[in-house]
């Protein structure tokens, strides 16, 4: 387990962290349960780089010292980052891919393959990763053509950077079905989700 540096920034959590939370959290199951809608998130907290606002808004909703958390190589080797996410959360820091309840992912390019983290199984699915991607953009990457649950008549995403050979990846993902791990998409000012449940079809943007 890592730890974290007493002399790190702490300023730049939620002003009313249980307001805040609550308007994240709406925005978050929104999101999953209508995937590819985008959800604006206010600028709630004030990270240090290169953890971004909305990232860190997410991870300070959703994570405490019950959710271990891991970072990518990016995040994991900023003291600040590290000191910033345990005084806010406390979620307790994992370099086992495989043991972390959620992913913080500042390089989403870079990333390990999905089925390094969590699947959980068949009896608790549940019990699988999510993955937090910070993304520059909900539009202007590669077309992302979604359908399934919670997608009346087809939805698009075109977020940038993903992982590398994301389609391939991704229909490995939902064979593993009730199996799997979800992503939120992490933009600059607004979230989107792409639960296991959805099927992705990619185009060139």
């Amino acid at each position: 387990m890592g730890g974290f540096p007493t002399s790190a920034p702490i300023e730049g959590g939620f002003a009313n962290p249980p307001m805040a939370a609550q308007s994240v959290f709406r925005a978050l199951m929104d999101a999953m349960a209508r995937p590819g809608t985008v959800h604006p998130v206010a600028p709630l907290v004030q990270p240090p780089a290169p953890l971004t606002p909305s990232a860190a808004a997410v991870a300070l909703t959703l994570c405490d010292h019950d959710t271990p958390l891991w970072l990518d190589p990016r995040l994991e080797t900023s003291g600040d980052v590290r000191g910033w996410l345990g005084f806010h959360c406390g979620a307790p820091l994992t370099t086992i891919a495989a043991d972390a309840h959620f992913v913080l992912a500042s390089s989403p390019g870079e990333l390990m393959a999905l089925e390094n983290f969590a699947q959980g199984s068949q009896e608790y699915p549940d019990r699988s990763t999510t993955l937090i991607l910070q993304v520059e953009t909900l539009t202007k990457g590669r077309v992302l053509h979604l359908e399934g649950p919670g997608i009346a008549t087809g939805a698009a995403l075109a977020p940038f950077p993903m992982p590398r050979h994301f389609g391939a990846q991704w229909l490995q993902n939902r064979a593993r079905f009730p199996r799997g791990v979800d992503l939120i998409l992490a933009a600059p000012d607004a979230i989107a989700c792409l639960p296991r449940t959805t099927r992705i079809f990619e185009t060139e943007a």
